[in-house]
């Protein structure tokens, strides 16, 4: 099968390399020539056999946006555009009618695995209509994990990019329930090899997860993460997730505090605990510290 993919970074570039290796053909398309097939989406488009298939790879909002509204005026009628980037699922359901109206399909997938997909395939959730997605179905099947699972349609257009929404939301409070662990075993004096603590749980007990391989990691690189400034950012998909829930009154308190955890850690010196400060002195006369 012939692919035309846009965007060729650390996922991108890594998915054209799994693809090929599974025998199709990718055409790949980059702002940076270094990195690029060909040089224009003008250019990736005419290598394409109809019915084309492009898979769209860069940042949500408006470079996906700008990068859709060029490829509806040089894609035609059973063509169909994937958008595997980290795109908010209400942006899946414009993209989806404005297509529509020039007789191409759409497809949005949820894409995980992050650096190490080429070598361990790629989770995919992915929504659309049967039939758009059966023209994507070979590729899907080239990225995806060996064996039953790792690949699901999820749904309707936007329910693939939804479904990742929420796994990266779940995926924040995992993240942050290890960090806090982590951060209290270091502060004891009694527990005095947290990396080994942590590696012992990667047998046998019910928290052992592919992310507490990647905490081991990271300790086996530096013990107490020393060389690390204690500051988070976030991709926007844990606010989605929050918002979403909502907007559906479904009680989300890991995720949320999670996420609000990442905002405090951008704070050098928090105006919310200067407020708490101020008032444990005012009615129990506690100390403060002055700057």
């Amino acid at each position: 099968m012939e692919l035309g993919l846009v965007g060729l970074g650390k996922m991108g570039g890594n998915m054209r390399e799994r693809i090929r290796r599974a025998g199709h053909t990718v055409f790949g398309y980059d702002r940076n020539p270094d990195l690029a097939d060909v040089h224009s989406l003008q250019e990736l488009v005419g290598k394409l056999s109809g019915p084309r298939v492009v898979w769209v790879m860069v940042p949500a909002g408006g470079p996906t946006q700008s990068t859709v509204d060029e490829l509806a005026e040089l894609l035609e009628p059973g063509d169909v555009v994937v958008d595997g980037g980290n795109s908010r699922w209400t942006d899946d359901e414009k993209h989806a009618e404005q297509l529509a109206a020039k007789g191409i399909g759409f497809v949005d997938c949820g894409v995980s695995g992050g650096v190490w997909g080429l070598e361990n395939g790629y989770a995919l959730m992915y929504g659309g209509d049967k039939e758009n997605v059966a023209k994507v179905q070979p590729i899907f099947d080239a990225l995806r994990p060996e064996g039953d699972f790792g690949s699901v349609h999820a749904g309707k257009v936007g329910a693939g990019h939804f479904a990742k929404m929420v796994h990266n939301g779940i995926e924040y409070a995992m993240m942050q329930a290890y960090a806090e662990g982590w951060e209290l075993l270091e502060k004891v004096d009694s527990v005095t090899d947290v990396r080994e603590v942590f590696r012992s749980w990667q047998e046998g007990t019910v928290i052992r997860s592919w992310l507490l391989d990647l905490a081991v990691n990271a300790l086996d690189e530096d013990e107490h993460l020393d060389g690390l400034r204690g500051y988070a950012q976030d991709s926007g998909e844990g606010r989605w997730t929050v918002e979403a829930a909502i907007d559906n009154a479904v009680p989300l308190p890991a995720i949320t505090a999670s996420l609000f955890a990442r905002f405090a850690s951008r704070q050098e010196d928090s105006p919310q605990m200067k407020m708490i400060a101020a008032l444990r002195n005012q009615f129990g006369g506690h100390a403060v510290e002055k700057k």
